[in-house]
């Protein structure tokens, strides 16, 4: 039997000319709000039947950069009625490590306006994993099967370890359980050190994840990635993230995993050399984009896209384009910031 080894390549982005094959739709709008959040949802939402999941990051405790639960409530209300959150407990320890620690950390960031499903309290299921190298089969939360659709709505940054958070790693590592499914991702077998798995074999392992649970929801499953408060740390960091430097963009929409991820990564790539020098170091260090070549090798999306502003009836634009006159992002004092949280929470509650 052949040693299992990872890729290569991780640390090098690859211009769009490079790339080849067929090319999905990605939308895009500039307007970070719950209503250009709904509107863009709508073009991809077609295929929600069913009893449908809302696959997002809820965040630790006060995170001060997660997607606002307001913009998702609106989701809620006006594209997928009747939709639950789906969630699952962390690897490590932290607000959310046991499930009445999650509850509390729902109730304290503003999750409570409809159902949220933490899939893995009552235990585990098993996906399979069809063409993988590190897996045959995926340990999710034994509830996530019960589902007919999955909306995936992301907040689009960085990541400690996978470099970026898109799509990917919020199916990939939100939907393993947090017990078997993220230790087998994260944790080489017999090693004592919790994250031994990293750069291209993490990413590899990430992919084999998330493609388990969308071969699973098949055509049933679509991806909203908004680009907004983008700190090089995930929300697992909570308050404790980097200070954010890069500029907000917008909203990316598709039925194409790969091709959104694609097109958040390709945007943040078009930004001035001042303006996306930290993210890119971030990608860069942590061999982030293997995420995106092996997603392609596992035919799980395309690389190539027709990006289509929706500002502008569906005008098709580059990324060079969609970031025009973006601006420097401007950080709120740390009082009046946490105010402003506060005040949105009561406002939900």
């Amino acid at each position: 039997m052949s040693e299992k080894k990872p890729g290569l390549g991780g640390e090098r982005y690859v211009p769009y000319e490079e790339r080849t094959g067929n090319e999905s739709i990605v939308y895009f709008t500039r307007d970070l709000s719950p209503e250009g959040l709904c509107r863009i949802a709508k073009r991809v939402s077609g295929n929600m039947k069913g009893k449908v999941a809302l696959k997002l990051h809820t965040g630790e405790q006060h995170g001060p950069n997660i997607v606002p639960p307001s913009w998702a409530k609106a989701l809620v209300e006006q594209v997928i009625p009747g939709a639950t959150i789906v969630e699952t407990n962390t690897y490590y320890e932290g607000d959310r490590y046991t499930t009445e620690l999650h509850r509390e950390t729902l109730e304290i960031n503003g999750w409570n306006f409809c159902p949220v499903d933490i899939t893995d309290a009552e235990g585990t299921a098993l996906l399979p994993v069809k063409g993988g190298k590190w897996f045959t089969e995926m340990s999710v939360g034994k509830s996530l099967p019960t589902y007919d659709s999955l909306f995936v709505l992301t907040h689009h940054k960085g990541h400690t370890m996978g470099g970026f958070g898109g799509s990917n790693k919020n199916i990939g590592i939100g939907c393993a359980d947090g017990r078997i499914g993220k230790k087998w991702i994260h944790t080489a077998e017999g090693s004592d050190d919790m994250w031994s798995i990293a750069e291209e074999e993490l990413m590899e392992r990430i992919c084999e994840s998330t493609k388990a649970t969308i071969d699973y929801f098949g055509k049933n499953v679509t991806y909203v990635n908004v680009l907004r408060n983008i700190s090089v740390d995930c929300d697992c960091a909570g308050c404790g993230a980097e200070k954010v430097v890069t500029p907000n963009i917008g909203i990316i929409a598709s039925t194409d995993i790969l091709a959104v991820d694609q097109a958040g990564i390709d945007l943040l790539y078009a930004l001035s050399p001042e303006d996306g020098a930290a993210i890119r170091e971030r990608i860069e260090t942590r061999h982030g984009h293997r995420q995106l070549s092996y997603m392609k090798e596992l035919g799980m999306g395309n690389n190539r896209y027709l990006l289509l502003d929706i500002d502008h009836e569906d005008a098709r634009i580059c990324p060079a384009q969609a970031v025009e006159g973006v601006v420097p992002f401007v950080e709120l004092p740390e009082t009046e910031r946490r105010r402003i949280e506060y005040l949105k929470m009561m406002e939900q509650a």
